[in-house]
């Protein structure tokens, strides 16, 4: 059944929550915060806004590929931030891009960006919109078009010999998954975003995924990449690996389209699973949850669920109460049953002093009262939570970032104690959460909660103020700035101080000649003069 996109929000309307799942979720914030004011705030109706007439007229050979309508518009205007979100509810239209183009193949791909070449248009690709970091907003003076590649949504071809697939960049997840399944193969590669992003952009933000070990990002799923540029089209050798010198894959992965625009991919694929189990674990302190993670993320088993939820994050998202963390840990396997790697799990976490609440196996229906199903569900709607949340003037976000366990203890310390400051001084109360993400041996990458009761009016100021204090925490604490949620125009503040200065040398060199003109996506990645500004 088809569904509307939202133009100022998360996801679809229907899916939006409902009035009763609404009423629950104030009712459960209320408590926590009881002198908010929680009125709702309607969006405001599209067609009421004064959007400006675009300032382009394309070519006559390419005005089928064009759309103008004002909605549309809109809704290729920016991604699904908080900050997007909050202005879109007040009305906030500024920086709208002047036309959309939907190619239907990469021909047509390079005849658009040759118009925008030709005519010093700035040229911002996009897939499904869900950026949450200003990557695809023309947040910039003058004339814009938005590259919309959905029509770009076919799996071209499979290779089931070496478990591979040549896929367009412009299909969305759920799309991707339908086409493999008839072959019994999948990418299993399921951001928080899955149905509503693109294999396009997964690669362009270097996205991660299903796997909370080893397969994390999407890189490691990548063989090779096919991309349209002002130069010239580039297309690297598919190869299992190699050490010909630097990954020209390398070089498009996390480029967020301003080195080219990604048309197709190969991509390594792995066949569906048949065993899977999943267990959860409480902990009496934060402290032994984490060195049990640790333990699991060294022992070289690979789980591909291993999440730790602190106290705060279990009770609000999973609907447990501990008084250290939750642990949810999970093994799958297409190949063989995974017992095993569950039971030495399992071991090295009692180990650590965990107590295993439930266990439950890939065929088995979960249980009243299972963390893993409510987390599991809860994760999900979470984006819808927090528009709802967002209409009544909570200030509700994130942040992503990963740091070496041995400075783990004094990094989440400091992090917490500026967003308890930033949020307190900024909206007198609130909550902060976190859990990990993704391990690894070296080092976990720990996602922080924001719940804070802001004001209607001051919505955007006061995240950006809390975005900026938590932000360059993160960076003086030795943690990077994005763990899988790309850098965009929101985190190239603190990215210019991750990245060594020489590389930006080198990656502006990179951009003077691949993309002379400077019209790709201007204001991501490196910053440069262009035609456009």
């Amino acid at each position: 059944m088809s569904q509307n996109r939202s133009w100022w929000g998360w996801g679809t309307v229907e899916q939006a929550l409902t009035s009763q799942e609404a009423s629950v979720l104030v009712d459960r914030v209320s408590s926590l915060l009881p002198t908010h004011d929680f009125t709702d705030h309607q969006p405001p109706d599209p067609r009421t806004l004064d959007v400006a007439p675009p300032r382009l007229t394309p070519p006559q050979a390419l005005a089928g590929l064009f759309s103008s309508d004002a909605e549309d518009r809109l809704s290729h205007a920016r991604g699904k931030a908080f900050r997007d979100v909050a202005r879109n509810l007040h009305g906030d239209i500024t920086h709208v891009p002047d036309l959309v183009a939907r190619p239907t193949s990469e021909a047509e791909v390079v005849a658009v960006l040759d118009y925008c070449s030709e005519a010093g248009i700035a040229a911002i690709a996009y897939g499904g919109g869900s950026s949450v970091v200003g990557g695809v907003e023309p947040r910039f003076d003058g004339p814009a078009i938005s590259i919309d590649l959905a029509r770009l949504n076919r799996v071209l071809e499979i290779d089931a010999t070496s478990r591979a697939a040549r896929i367009q960049a412009g299909v969305l997840g759920p799309a991707l998954e339908a086409q493999l399944r008839p072959a019994e193969l999948t990418l299993r590669h399921f951001p928080q975003s899955f149905e509503f992003s693109s294999l396009g952009g997964w690669l362009a933000t270097r996205a991660g995924g299903h796997f909370a070990t080893l397969y994390t990002h999407i890189d490691d799923l990548t063989e090779s990449i096919r991309a349209v540029t002002p130069i010239g089209v580039t297309e690297s050798r598919r190869l299992p690996g190699s050490g010909a010198g630097p990954s020209p894959d390398r070089m498009l992965l996390g480029s967020e389209g301003a080195f080219g625009i990604i048309t197709e991919a190969w991509m390594r694929l792995q066949d569906r699973p048949a065993y899977g189990a999943t267990a959860t674990v409480t902990f009496a302190t934060w402290t032994s949850g984490v060195a049990a993670t640790r333990a699991v993320a060294q022992a070289g088993l690979y789980p591909s669920n291993c999440r730790l939820l602190d106290p705060a994050e279990a009770l609000i998202n999973a609907g447990e109460a501990t008084s250290g963390g939750l642990l949810i840990v999970a093994f799958e396997s297409a190949d063989h049953p995974v017992d095993p790697w569950l039971e030495r799990t399992l071991e090295i976490v009692r180990g650590h002093g965990g107590t295993v609440t439930n266990i439950r196996r890939r065929e088995e229906t979960p249980e009243p009262g299972d963390s893993s199903s409510a987390w599991r569900s809860s994760f999900i709607r979470m984006p819808y939570q927090r528009d709802a949340l967002a209409r009544r003037s909570m200030v509700v976000e994130t942040f992503e970032t990963a740091c070496t366990w041995d400075r783990f203890d004094s990094f989440h310390n400091s992090v917490t104690s500026a967003a308890q400051t930033a949020i307190r001084d900024i909206c007198g109360a609130g909550v902060v959460t976190c859990r990990f993400t993704h391990v690894y041996p070296d080092g976990p990458a720990p996602y922080y909660g924001i719940y804070a009761p802001g004001k209607w009016n001051s919505l955007v100021s006061q995240w950006d103020e809390i975005k900026s204090a938590v932000s360059q925490a993160i960076i003086d604490n030795g943690g990077t700035i994005t763990h899988h949620h790309a850098v965009g125009r929101d985190h190239h503040p603190w990215y210019d101080y991750q990245r060594p200065d020489v590389i930006a040398t080198a990656l502006r060199a990179v951009k003077r000649t691949l993309d002379p003109q400077s019209i790709l996506n201007p204001g991501v990645i490196v910053q440069q003069s262009a035609a456009t500004n």
